[in-house]
């Protein structure tokens, strides 16, 4: 049986980001479709059938997000989360430069449902092509009497804005980009009031990933209890895996919830690079604990999977790591780039990644002392929990994680002041 695809389009043809491309193979129907014959009510519960979770790391249903705000009130509006900062993950990169009219469409069938008359997408700085592509959609669909005034001569009208972040990881962090959004420094905001109540310029307010909103056509056009019969029970539908690291053919694949992890790395990535034995998976980008090869033997690409296994799917973002790796100076990298990410508002954050990130330098370095991985579990135990957002969380976990799992490892490289693989570092 062939597997479902909910992102059709990309990658057929080389021009398979243009309008002719995406409406020749079925584009915009499902917008037209809801506009013609659907109340906004109908197209919110045909998403609620679906089961369809944020693709975005937090997996909250996406038909409950939406009931949280008051369609009545004059003002709504829709965000769309496009600041793809997570080391390892490029899956809304991917559908930026390969379809980004599938986004649109499903940008403006979210507004629809939501009463929104001006959507946002709030695409990450470093994205250039991505930017330009997006930009090119846009211009498309103004012209073809879709974004904008009484679209498809109906009486729905919704303009899309979109705003480039300055680079900052945190502002993927929902709060944080919609103050970015309204033109002050990102910083995470305490919760409550949620988003739902009180986002955008003191209005209720929806932040959506990418990913999600790209798969709302496909749920429209086939119906939300096709997409809830694909996949894993309470993680439903397909979603798009970015696999990186050690593996013979590194990309993004689209597969059902609940596909076995060791069979995407093994067989549809054609196994570890130069033969060598698996030794490590991150599964959900850089911020997810990290689980050794043997810990997946039986893990399965949905939430509750993962979870059981020690870690989480997050995002997607697959990374493997091949036999003969130092973890220590892999976490290096980790470390640095969180110690940098850091907003600096809350203490245990600001002080905690720059104290792990000097530990970790300083024993990659040769100069690592005894008690060092007792210092460094007591700064992760002092910083989760206990900042306004999870940018606290995500870098300490890995530090937790590869501790516990490879500790051997970093006491090897403390003792002797170099990795226990010499002059064999992949890392």
């Amino acid at each position: 049986m062939t597997e479902p695809r909910v992102f059709f389009n990309f990658g057929i043809t080389d021009d398979s980001h243009t309008l002719s491309a995406y409406r020749g193979r079925g584009g915009y129907q499902a917008l037209e479709k809801a506009l013609r014959t659907m109340q906004p009510l109908d197209v919110e519960k045909e998403v609620t059938t679906s089961g369809l979770r944020g693709r975005g790391g937090a997996g909250f249903p996406t038909g409950s997000k939406w009931s949280f705000v008051d369609k009545k009130s004059p003002v709504v509006y829709l965000c769309c989360n496009a600041d793809e900062g997570e080391p390892g993950t490029f899956k809304d990169r991917w559908i930026f430069e390969h379809n980004s009219h599938q986004l649109v469409e499903g940008v403006l069938l979210a507004a629809y449902a939501l009463n929104v008359r001006h959507a946002f997408i709030y695409i990450r700085g470093e994205f250039d092509l991505s930017y330009r592509r997006l930009l090119l959609a846009l211009e498309e669909a103004r012209e073809a009497g879709l974004v904008g005034e009484r679209i498809l001569g109906t009486e729905f009208s919704c303009d899309i804005i979109v705003h480039q972040g300055g680079g900052a990881y945190v502002c993927g962090e929902e709060s944080s980009l919609l103050t970015s959004l309204e033109g002050f420094k990102g910083y995470p905001k305490n919760k409550p009031p949620f988003p739902a109540v009180k986002g955008l310029y003191q209005a209720p307010t929806v932040i959506n990933n990418v990913e999600t909103l790209a798969t709302i056509p496909w749920i429209i056009t086939h119906g939300g209890g096709a997409y809830a019969g694909i996949g894993a029970q309470n993680n439903t539908g397909t979603k798009l895996f970015g696999i990186s690291g050690h593996v013979n053919k590194p990309g993004i694949h689209e597969r059902p919830t609940g596909y076995p992890l060791k069979k995407i790395i093994f067989e549809d990535c054609g196994g570890i690079l130069g033969g060598k034995a698996l030794k490590a998976v991150i599964p959900g980008g850089s911020s997810t604990p990290v689980l050794k090869g043997f810990e997946i033997e039986n893990v399965t690409l949905d939430a509750e999977s993962v979870i059981k296994a020690g870690s989480m799917l997050g995002s997607g973002g697959i990374i493997v790591i091949a036999e003969g790796t130092c973890m220590v100076r892999l976490l290096q990298v980790l470390t640095r780039f969180y110690a940098h990410e850091s907003c600096g508002q809350c203490t245990p954050c600001r002080e905690g990644t720059a104290w792990m990130d000097k530990v970790i330098g300083r024993i990659v370095a040769g100069q690592g002392v005894k008690g060092d991985l007792e210092r460094l579990e007591a700064v992760t135990s002092g910083i989760m929990g206990n900042t306004v957002c999870a940018l606290g969380d995500a870098a300490s976990m890995p530090v937790a994680s590869f501790i516990k799992k490879f500790r051997d490892e970093f006491e090897y490289y403390i003792e002797h002041g170099r990795s226990m693989f010499d002059g064999r570092l992949e890392i």
